[in-house]
């Protein structure tokens, strides 16, 4: 009976853990969704489910007479699209490589990733932002890509090493008996089976340039050249402070293409991420 009590109050207490964390991360999600559809400008007399809701925030979102939110939005989808496959591009061969070859300087570098991803990217700001100014690359998305895709290397690259690490060698050596080159061993044997870890890693480098403010409002410029986070932070500043609900429908919008890439990846990343964490 004491087994039967303790097991009742273990689950309760687990089923109570849960609800508290998804109230926490539900509840502000709500509050950002109501007020995008509340009829007025301010925060302050918004309700989580406004009684009058109106589209009108989003109808000037998306008129292109009065806002370049769209633009934005394109600006923001590029960059993100172009950082994720070149970063699962080079995180591949650089991951791959680490995995499955030994070479001089290879325990030196996988230490020296490891201590680049516990640095942050703004903690570099002054060096990158001189960098774009001495190559050309300030105001540009192509220097704002590049910055994405070295910050994302260290981290990801660390963790694909840990999923290939898991895939048997034998395959490799296999494969090598048949004929098949390091390349055709690398694309048509180890890839295919590494799919999620490279979905998680897609998804990181993609969330990435999404939610960046700092580098992206160091480097561009140009209204015509922000990102979302950028654009929607202007839209805010020079309005002093009255365009929290147009705010607040811009943010709802910015998540759409993240739940869609995490619903078509999701399969895969339990084992993507547990896999890539069990092996150094």
């Amino acid at each position: 009976m004491s087994n039967k009590k303790s097991r009742i109050i273990r689950l309760t207490l687990s089923y109570l853990a849960i609800l508290a964390m998804v109230a926490i991360v539900v509840y502000p999600l709500l509050w950002v969704i109501g007020s995008s559809f509340n009829p007025g400008q301010s925060l302050s007399g918004s309700k989580m489910f406004p009684e009058n809701p109106t589209f009108k925030h989003y109808a000037f979102l998306f008129d292109t007479e009065k806002s370049n939110y769209l633009l934005w939005y394109w600006n923001s989808m590029k960059i993100s699209v172009i950082t994720m496959v070149l970063t699962v591009i080079s995180v591949s061969f650089t991951a791959y490589a680490f995995s499955r070859y030994r070479f001089y300087g290879r325990k030196n570098g996988l230490l020296t990733f490891l201590i680049l991803q516990m640095i942050p990217n703004f903690a570099a700001l002054i060096a990158i932002f001189v960098l774009a100014i001495r190559t050309g690359l300030i105001d540009t998305h192509l220097g704002l890509i590049l910055v994405y895709v070295g910050g994302q290397i260290p981290m990801n690259t660390y963790l694909m090493k840990g999923y290939l690490d898991t895939i048997p060698r034998e395959l490799d050596e296999s494969a090598k008996m048949d004929g098949a080159g390091h390349m055709r061993i690398f694309f048509q044997i180890v890839m295919p089976l590494a799919k999620p870890i490279i979905a998680v890693v897609a998804l990181f480098s993609f969330i990435a340039p999404l939610g960046d403010f700092i580098l992206a409002r160091i480097l561009l410029r140009d209204d015509q050249k922000f990102t979302l986070a950028v654009g929607l932070y202007e839209l805010v500043a020079k309005q002093f402070g009255n365009e929290f609900t147009k705010f607040a429908a811009g943010a709802v919008l910015v998540a759409i293409p993240i739940a869609i890439l995490f619903l078509m990846f999701q399969k895969y990343f339990v084992s993507g991420l547990t896999a890539g964490g069990t092996k150094g």
